[in-house]
């Protein structure tokens, strides 16, 4: 009798065994990250940091401001991180620029834009953003060179800092 246990438990061992060994790898790490075996991948401090971004910006609409500050922080905690991951990527330092300016921070945001633009000096989104950032501290000449940049590029950017500082429109950002 007591043989007849021991051979039970050990086919049910066997079973439970097979049947976890047949399904494969957890679907996460042990941080919780997704793993590449699902074919989902794991968000990056990019993804994390434009995410907040994106929150923050639908805090502003609600007028939620302080929510909206906390959200521009966090995204910078993250974006800080992607850019030591992956240092002089200009998205990167665009969304560094555009998070800093949004809480008021002029002087970091410049220094992002900055950096992005020896990169990529056309690029769309720091052109335009940085105009504006010269628009808010009054050096519309500069703001003007950031538009000539977009002269060309048949793009809303262009026209968006036009109106900016022509002072037809405010800045959507």
């Amino acid at each position: 009798m007591i043989f007849m246990r021991k051979i039970i438990f050990l086919i049910l061992i066997s079973i439970y065994s097979l049947n976890a060994f047949a399904a494969g790898p957890s679907p996460t790490d042990s941080k919780g990250k997704t793993t590449a075996s699902t074919g989902v991948k794991a968000a990056t401090k990019f993804d994390i940091g434009l995410k907040w971004v994106t929150k923050a910006k639908k805090f502003e609409k609600k007028n939620k401001q302080v929510k909206a500050k906390n959200a521009y922080k966090k995204a910078i905690s993250n974006l800080l991180q992607a850019n030591k991951q992956n240092p002089g990527n200009p998205d990167i330092l665009n969304l560094l620029g555009f998070s800093h300016r949004k809480i008021g921070d002029y002087d970091n945001a410049e220094i992002y834009y900055s950096m992005g633009l020896e990169v990529d000096p056309k690029h769309i989104g720091i052109n335009e953003y940085m105009g504006e950032l010269f628009v808010v501290t009054n050096r519309i000449d500069e703001a003007k060179k950031r538009l000539a940049v977009l002269e060309n590029c048949n793009c809303e950017e262009y026209n968006q800092l036009k109106q900016v500082i022509n002072g037809t429109k405010k800045s959507k950002y």
